[in-house]
Order: structure tokens, then sequence, then C-alpha cells
């Protein structure tokens, strides 16, 4: 069945796929990835045919080959370098998670306590930065100083400015993943208001994050264990998710050889759209509705079967089966609320559309389950984390895929400048015409959601 290796865990069948345009045919070679993925190498189809594949929002079209993440969405599997996402919910942690995903296996003691070292010596800003975030609004949105603050931040760092250089990548990644969270305080520091809390190098990743969102100058934010828990439970759920809108993003500014600050930014507004990282406040929003409304949720079903509404944080692009990051973050989510002694009629509603919804036809047949939006929201809400920011968290947590992706391609030095082709369909020839002559018309958009 397969005659030889492409590159490291991908082969190439033996049989390929035949194209027939006119009179000629094609052979187009098929590769198989580690777990069995099988796609049609399209890559000289234009040199050898003059013809290119369209594929609107690439979801047929693979746009690399990455060790980093698998996903099966029929199955509803998740696996960080091969590591299946339940063992490691369970037995690690975000920091040692982005390890993994960064340097493609877990860290020793010895390394994960010395990049547990260098976060913590990376943690504090330049001094020259608060003017940058004093440049910003009161009203401005998080997301919007977060990308600029990650390319304000990289200014700061001459070592960007040279070629991908493993000898400095390391301490890049650690700034980087150490430095998002501090910017991302400050940013909601200064929304409400409030004095900035410095990062304390007592406490660990997650837990600093809290510290610097919510303590006092005259008094510490108390720490509870179960809160630090669910968080990294979250960001390391949000860690990599192969190639999405975000990732795909990074990936094809680190093709310019951009360096990692600027690449990370570019991603950091990919995610900022509502229909990508805005999920699980969508979902919130809709609870909120429903429970303002004083419907049990019933109500909100039947209208969403009868096409009127849309049930937010179920279903999802890639998986056709369980999110598996929903039922490890939903039995999270119980525990946390448990143990908080907080009763919350949002989670009520929540559990009641769950329960509905996978017990209804409806949703079964269009395999509409729940995923991992729909109750990372409401964990967010318990900790005391507003609405505006719950994106920014999304983005700390996908960092380390981030910059694994980018790092993949950086240190590819066979790797191309990401150049996607198109297919025109706009005027043929046309000529230009004097002011004079033109005439008055509306201006339209003549494109097409078809085309």
């Amino acid at each position: 069945m397969i005659k030889e290796t492409v590159s490291s865990g991908t082969t190439k069948a033996s049989e390929s796929a035949r194209l027939q345009i006119g009179e000629r045919s094609y052979e187009l070679p098929i590769l198989i990835g580690s777990e069995g993925e099988r796609g049609i190498d399209i890559t000289n189809l234009r040199t050898e045919s003059s013809h290119i594949a369209l594929d609107p929002g690439y979801g047929n079209t693979g746009s690399c080959l990455s060790t980093i993440t698998f996903i099966d969405g029929e199955r509803g599997i998740l696996r960080y370098r091969g590591i299946p996402i339940e063992e490691l919910a369970e037995h690690s942690n975000f920091v040692e998670v982005a390890y993994l995903l960064i340097f493609g296996r877990l860290p020793s003691k010895r390394e994960s306590a010395e990049m547990t070292d260098e976060i913590a010596s990376c943690e504090l800003l330049h001094e020259d930065m608060k003017f940058h975030f004093e440049g910003f609004p009161a009203t401005s949105h998080p997301m919007a100083i977060l990308s600029s603050m990650i390319n304000a931040a990289g200014c700061f760092q001459r070592e960007l400015l040279e070629p991908y250089n493993p000898a400095t990548f390391r301490i890049l990644a650690s700034r980087l993943l150490s430095q998002v969270r501090t910017i991302a305080a400050f940013t909601y520091r200064k929304s409400r208001g409030l004095p900035i809390i410095y990062p304390n190098p007592i406490y660990k990743y997650t837990a600093n994050f809290l510290h610097m969102m919510f303590s006092m100058p005259h008094r510490d934010w108390e720490m509870h264990p179960e809160v630090v828990k669910a968080l990294d439970l979250i960001l390391l759920l949000h860690a990599d998710h192969e190639q999405n809108c975000s990732t795909a993003t990074v990936r094809m500014v680190a093709s310019s050889r951009a360096n990692l600050f600027a690449s990370v930014a570019a991603g950091v507004c990919a995610l900022w759209g509502p229909l990508h990282g805005g999920a699980n406040q969508a979902v919130l929003e809709m609870l909120n509705e429903i429970h303002v409304a004083g419907d049990n949720g019933l109500g909100f079903i039947k209208e969403v079967k009868n096409g009127k509404r849309r049930l937010m944080g179920f279903g999802h692009r890639v998986y056709k089966n369980h999110d598996p990051r929903a039922k490890i973050i939903k039995r999270q989510c119980d525990e946390l609320l448990n143990v908080l002694k907080k009763s919350d009629p949002l989670l009520d509603i929540a559990k009641r559309l769950e329960e509905i919804a996978l017990s209804d036809s409806y949703f079964i047949d269009r395999k509409l389950y729940p995923n991992v939006d729909f109750y990372s929201g409401i964990i967010m809400r318990a900790i005391g984390i507003p609405l505006e920011m719950f994106t920014v968290i999304f983005a700390i947590g996908r960092m380390p895929g981030w910059i694994a992706n980018y790092k993949e391609i950086a240190s590819d030095q066979c790797a191309r400048i990401a150049r996607p082709r198109q297919i025109y369909i706009g005027p043929k020839l046309n000529h230009f015409i004097p002011r004079s002559e033109r005439l008055e018309q509306e201006i339209t958009d003549s494109a097409s959601c078809s085309a």
C-alpha cells in the first residue's frame, strides 16, 4: 500500500488520484498522515495543468504538514503531540502543555523548572510601555489593546529583528508567554480605572494573572485553589486547535519571515472576530437573554427549531461528535460552582438546554453537540472575569499553539511564503475614462456568496 516516506510521519500511497481535464489526464499523489488522514497533493497542479483548486473558506484544503495537534472530528478526538487532551487535562498544567506544544515533548523536571524561572524573569514590561497604555481611550476593546501592545513589546526585543534563531527563540517564547498575561491584566485595570498591579513571582503562571487582575495595592486577592485550577484548565484546553482561523493567520504572517511578536499579534486580530474567539461571550449573552425573558429554555429551543434563533455553543466546524473539551470543562464548571457555593441561574439554563438538545432528534440528526464555549463562559463569569475579557483569556490560552506553529514554519528552511490564488470574476479588459466623461452611478457590491 505504502511505497515511500515523504516527511516525518507522512507517507505517499501507492495509488494516486487522477484528474481529467479535457483530453489530458493528471496524476496527483495521495499523502497519508501518521493517523491515516489522506490528502491529494496538488502542489504542482497549476504548473502542470494551468488550473487551480477553488475552496472558499479552505474547508477541504490542507495548508501544511504539521506535527503539533491532531483532531478527528468524527470521533471527537483531540491530541497535543499525540497525547489525548483528557490525559493532559487530568495530569498536566498549562505551562507544561505549553512546553509540550512548542518543543515537541513533555519537559523533564529540570526543564520544567527552567521554563517556570524564565517566565517569571520576563513578566515585567518595559516601563516605557506604560505610556502606550495611556494612549488608548477607556472605551477601547481589550483585544485591540492586546494586539497593539504585543507588537509594542516586540519593539523592545532587539533579537526579534534577526531571522529565526534557535538559540534565542526559547527566551523569546517564554517572554511572550509571560508578558501576554501582564498586558492583558494591565488592559483590564485601565478599563476599570484601577491602579496597575505588578506581577508577583511568588505566584505561578495562572495565579499570577489572577493576582494582577484582582489584587489591590493594599491587599492581595484571595487565591482560591479551585479558581486557579479552573482557569488553568480553560487555558490548557484552548492551547491549540489545529489550523483554525487565527493559527492559520499566524502561519501565513510567519511565512513572510515576520518576527514572532508581529505574527502572534496578527493571530490576536483574527481571534477577535465574533465567529472565532467571541463564541463563549455569545453563549453567555444568549443564556442571559433567556433568563431575563423568564424562559426555562423550552421556548428558546422551539424558536431554534423553527429557524428563528440560533443555539450558541452547540456544533463545531470540525467536530461532528462531542467536543472532547466540552465534557472536561462541564465537570470543572460543576465542581467550581459547588466549591464557591454559587448558584447560577445561567448554569441551570445551560444544563436544561443541553439536556433537551441531547435527547431531541432535531439536534442529534444535525450532529449539534455542546462545544467548549458552552461552559467556559460560565466558569469565567463565576471567577469574576468580565464579558469583554473573555476573548483575551482565549488569546492567552492559544498562545502556546501560535508560538508552536510559528516555530514550525520559521524553522523550515524550505517553507515558501504563503500566497493563495484566486479566480477573478471582475470586468474584462477595461480602459480609463477621463473625469469629465464619467457618469454618476451608484456603487454596488458585485460580490455574491455563491462566487
